[in-house]
């Protein structure tokens, strides 16, 4: 993420473009950022991430493919991107066999779905993250549409945090 201010009140008097492209960052979903931006000023860190929940809880299944299309595949974090590699960071220095099942299986799971596996990776381990994939391939597309939310709940949660956290 770029150099922005980073406190409640920064955000809240940012003017409506650049607040925009901050919110962009954390989550790529047009909606999502206009949602979070529209509930400004936020009292405090927890009615941001009420703000950011009930943002996800609205999106449609457009808008979470907006935001998945901000997410690169697990074990494939974007070269150059520190949010990325940060948050599969649990991948470094991987066997090249578990990297190689983890591609099949991700490429299995987008063949079904139609999008990447969106799962929160931070603190977990490659091998973790297979298994989560595997456990959650059989799922029907509305029980894993529900379960992507969640875990893109989690993911702008920490990314929320992080840009508040970040001087």
């Amino acid at each position: 993420m770029t150099n922005h201010p980073h406190t409640l009140d920064a955000l809240a008097a940012a003017d409506a473009a650049e607040l925009e492209g901050i919110l962009l960052e954390v989550c790529s979903s047009p909606r999502w950022a206009a949602a979070v931006a529209a509930d400004k000023p936020w009292s405090d860190r927890e009615a941001l991430l009420a703000a950011n929940a009930a943002a996800v809880a609205s999106l449609t299944a457009e808008d979470l493919r907006d935001a998945m299309a901000g997410h690169a595949r697990i074990g494939k974090p974007l070269a150059g991107d520190a949010t990325s590699e940060r948050e599969q960071a649990g991948i470094r220095g991987l066997d090249r066999a578990v990297l190689d099942e983890l591609n099949e299986a991700n490429v299995a799971y987008e063949a079904k779905f139609g999008h990447v596996f969106l799962i929160c990776a931070t603190g977990r381990s490659a091998v973790g993250l297979l298994a989560a994939l595997r456990e959650r391939h059989p799922n029907d597309a509305a029980t894993e549409a529900e379960i992507v939310r969640e875990e893109l709940r989690k993911i702008n949660d920490i990314r929320l945090d992080r840009l508040l956290d970040t001087p």
